[in-house]
């Protein structure tokens, strides 16, 4: 077995921590279908979501990882539970016209006797399709479905120190993969040989520990691909006089620190240079705003302002939470930096505040993956913010 990136007790915490909510929402069982989810109780880690797969919590005993059955051995050598508590659906149940892993997954569900309850279930996860719902439902027919979508996810927003401590680990990678970005980015040069460098150094860039595949690809946005924030990369080569928006990450035991930074190839320009003094005068405002008690949408308000202030605005959110994530996303779904969110935050809250601004044509990005501390707050980075020129 694999040794665990966590303690027994702090499985036995966030347990603890489910259940009370189970209780309070009258549930006698929690099916858990968001990977990171069944990562963060379990700690079982595979690349076999393709598949259905699921993780049972029930009201009292250990919680139960049902997967593929080929990769039943890969629980048995990350998770944490008794080996009775890793089971595996039949073979002859994957990607078959007649059957579905649900159909086996609720029949087993109904054999230990939770078939007639309250049953949580997690309807916006991924890799959880309509069908498989479906399915599951068929096969469940006496029991009550209630949506628990984001009950652990709102657990997972508070990190614990040994939580914090990984993702301290992948700050220190997207600092390597921004500085490798920096190294390798030049006028000539392809995305697609700029991405390679970078993810050698997202996976590699520390000696004393193994980086993760993010849960986004790295984005790098050059030239007008840089006024929108999810273009891909291709094999076209950068130019001089482009401005490029760089969106990387770094993960250690898949605990996510996010880092954006922009470059400069060349001189700067004056509407470029204009914007950044917005930007980086709004970074200082969310620094000050995020502290202990403060209200989310306080964060996004002093963002506003202080742009607004140079005749800037911005539509959508500046941040989110974030912590262990697996493909395709890196956010939590729970604490959005945005008009109208009044979480309170409070210490051991990671957001990850991306302040993007995407023009006619051109585009700059800064962020900062920030923990909130009992007295304020602290940057998980220590790069400069400034646009990176380089002639």
């Amino acid at each position: 077995m694999a040794p665990l990136p966590f303690a027994p007790l702090e499985y036995e915490n966030r347990l603890t921590k489910i259940r009370r909510e189970m209780s309070n929402r009258g549930l006698d069982l929690l099916i858990v279908n968001d990977v990171a989810n069944q990562h963060y109780i379990t700690a079982y880690d595979g690349w076999s979501f393709y598949t259905p797969q699921v993780v049972l919590v029930p009201a009292v005993g250990e919680p139960v990882w049902i997967g593929r059955a080929m990769d039943a051995a890969g629980g048995r050598l990350t998770a944490w539970m008794k080996t009775e508590n890793i089971v595996g659906f039949p073979e002859d149940h994957v990607q078959q016209p007649d059957r579905h892993p649900m159909d086996w997954i609720g029949q087993w569900i109904a054999a230990k006797g939770w078939g007639s309850g309250r049953i949580g279930i997690e309807l916006e996860a991924y890799y959880y399709s309509a069908k498989a719902h479906a399915r599951l439902t068929t096969a469940l027919p006496n029991a009550q479905f209630i949506d628990a979508d984001l009950l652990v996810n709102w657990i997972r927003a508070v990190k614990s120190p040994a939580e914090i401590a990984y993702l301290r680990q992948g700050a220190c990678l997207a600092e390597a993969a921004v500085r490798k970005a920096y190294e390798i980015i030049e006028p000539g040069v392809r995305e697609c040989d700029a991405v390679a460098a970078i993810q050698a150094a997202q996976y590699g860039g520390h000696p004393d520990f193994a980086g993760d595949i993010t849960a986004l690809p790295p984005t790098i946005l050059a030239g007008e691909n840089a006024s929108a924030p999810h273009v891909m990369w291709s094999n076209r080569r950068f130019a001089k006089g482009e401005t490029v928006a760089l969106e990387l990450a770094g993960a250690c035991r898949r605990y996510t620190a996010g880092l954006a930074r922009t470059m400069q190839l060349g001189d700067k320009p004056r509407q470029v240079a204009d914007v950044e003094n917005a930007v980086l005068e709004g970074m200082d405002a969310v620094l000050r705003a995020m502290k202990p008690g403060a209200h989310a949408h306080d964060v996004e308000a002093a963002w506003r302002d202080a742009i607004g202030r140079h005749g800037l605005k911005k539509e959508s959110r500046i941040g989110y939470s974030i912590g262990v994530a697996y493909p395709p996303d890196w956010g939590e779904h729970t604490i959005s930096l945005r008009q109208g969110d009044r979480t309170v935050l409070e210490p051991g809250h990671v957001l990850h505040a991306i302040l993007g601004m995407w023009m006619n044509g051109w585009g700059i990005e800064i962020s900062e993956t920030i923990l909130v501390t009992k007295t304020g707050c602290e940057t998980l980075t220590n790069l400069p913010r400034d646009i990176f020129v380089k002639a």
